[in-house]
């Protein structure tokens, strides 16, 4: 249900965002970000970041223009890549929002930098209470490269994929909502172990180190996506 709420807040925020602006910019439409360039917002119709709405100033709080909706915003409501379509698919600067929706990725922490529980606990103590951990690669859309690092589902936010790049970071660097995802086996390729989680147009591959671990993270990443919140147990009911 937290996973839920979260999506529909996330939701919620992003259309308002794209659909208030009360200027004669035209706001492109949700499904055309990242696929057409925006038109900029001028800096002079904005004193303040159209995300944070904290102030700029000439110092330590300058514009800066998101590359997928055009919108004015600060440093921090900036400090995210994503790679957009229309720039040939290479990382671009954009804002919170459109990083959330361009991704399919949350975000660790809000703008004013305050802690949000688990998001922030070491990799170590979340795995000694997880659901399942281990290393996976998770590889990039052309499925030629990708990053390795250290998944885990906690016990205290089963719905949820943490990604860590390594076994005792302080905090996770990214998070995979997994609620309503599909998970897809995929043939064995070059001896590399090969599965994904697809909803929609957004599709993560995975590539785990053996088959056996493979199927485990297969298992644990379906219950998730159903709701499933309590710890895999032994069928105590299937004897006579």
């Amino acid at each position: 249900q937290d996973a839920i709420d979260r999506k529909e807040k996330m939701s919620e925020t992003f259309k308002t965002a794209v659909h208030g602006l009360e200027t004669d910019t035209p706001a492109l439409k949700t499904e055309e970000l990242g696929r057409r360039a925006p038109q900029w917002v001028r800096d002079n119709l904005v004193t303040m970041c159209m995300r944070c709405k904290e102030p700029f100033n000439a110092i330590t709080r300058r514009r800066h223009h998101c590359r997928a909706c055009g919108y004015v915003v600060c440093a921090r409501c900036s400090d995210y890549k994503a790679e957009l379509q229309y720039d040939g698919n290479r990382p671009n600067r954009v804002c919170q929002e459109c990083y959330i929706f361009l991704t399919g990725h949350t975000v660790l922490e809000d703008r004013e930098g305050r802690h949000k529980g688990i998001l922030q606990k070491g990799a170590a103590e979340v795995s000694s209470r997880s659901l399942l951990c281990s290393s996976l690669q998770l590889l990039d859309k052309n499925g030629k490269g990708g990053t390795r690092g250290w998944f885990v589902i906690p016990q205290d936010d089963p719905l949820v994929l943490y990604i860590y790049a390594a076994p005792q970071d302080v905090r996770a660097h990214t998070s995979i909502p997994l609620l309503g995802y599909q998970v897809r086996d995929m043939a064995q390729s070059e001896s590399r172990h090969l599965f994904q989680l697809a909803q929609s147009r957004q599709v993560f591959t995975f590539v785990a180190d053996t088959e056996e671990l493979k199927r485990r993270w297969m298992r644990a990443m379906a219950r998730s996506a159903a709701g499933i919140t309590h710890p895999e147990e032994e069928e105590e009911d299937s004897g006579p």
